[in-house]
């Protein structure tokens, strides 16, 4: 079942993302070389509960953190851990709230000190094709159409899009349907309307699509090991031009990554 929001509930969920930029922001301070990983959840949970709101991912389906913090080769679903960040990593930082009964959801990826041109260029082309996808989500368009535009503009720049993982729709409920894939075709899938509220997450890996899951049940890497990225807003679907609910502005006002603030 796909549930349209009402204006209300929309506005509802524009109040959590806006804890939750907060809240990657707050992170964001802390992400550069000599930091633990579970750190950075100490922060993220201490900030969301200080602003009235509850860490959406923390127990949901007896996930055990804050964040999703995925390193290097992890795609995503990593937990905060004891490793120190060093430079040349890269970490996606993916966080959920709740506020008033509804979630948002969203993720960023962070170079750590100097990485290599290869990976910088892996991460911008992920951030791009996350607002390629936002582009087509249009009231009449299709879901196909969307996951069209990530796939073609990541593959295009010989990337490979994870097919295993996907977007959803985001509510009462941090993962509702529809579905959002990162990959399709044009004019196929469910049509888009006004009113559907989406996370949108490209996954997008520098080597081959494969992934594993590790026998924690939760995290998911490269087959080949070679670096992941991740980006995601929470989005709702209106006619003519998406309405992005959550936020990199301030993220991107801590970190002054140039080369990240580049949306298109």
């Amino acid at each position: 079942m796909i549930y349209l929001k009402t204006e209300e509930e929309i506005i509802l969920i524009k109040n959590s993302a806006q804890v939750l930029g907060k809240a990657h922001a707050e992170v964001a301070q802390w992400v550069k070389p000599g930091v633990a990983t579970k750190k950075l959840d100490a922060v993220a949970e201490e900030f969301i509960r200080d602003n009235g709101g509850i860490p959406s991912f923390k127990g949901f389906n007896n996930f055990p953190a804050s964040l999703c913090i995925s390193v290097n080769e992890v795609v995503v679903h990593g937990f905060p851990s004891n490793y120190i960040l060093k430079d040349g990593d890269i970490v996606s930082i993916d966080c959920g709230v709740k506020l008033e009964g509804f979630h948002s959801d969203s993720a960023y990826t962070y170079p750590i000190g100097e990485v290599s041109k290869e990976v910088m260029d892996l991460l911008v082309a992920t951030k791009r094709s996350l607002y390629k996808g936002i582009e087509h989500a249009v009231d009449g368009l299709r879901m196909g159409d969307l996951s069209f535009a990530i796939q073609n503009y990541v593959e295009d720049r010989g990337y490979t899009v994870v097919r295993e993982l996907v977007g959803h729709g985001v509510g009462r409920n941090l993962h509702e349907s529809p579905e959002v894939p990162n990959y399709g075709k044009k004019g196929k899938g469910i049509r888009l309307k006004e009113g559907m509220v989406l996370a949108i997450e490209p996954m997008i890996n520098l080597g081959t699509k494969s992934v594993v899951q590790e026998r924690d049940g939760w995290t998911i890497r490269t087959t080949d090991r070679k670096y992941s990225a991740h980006f995601e807003h929470t989005i709702v679907v209106r006619k003519g031009t998406a309405e992005i609910l959550t936020t990199f502005d301030y993220i991107e006002k801590v970190t002054a990554n140039t080369s990240l603030m580049v949306e298109a």
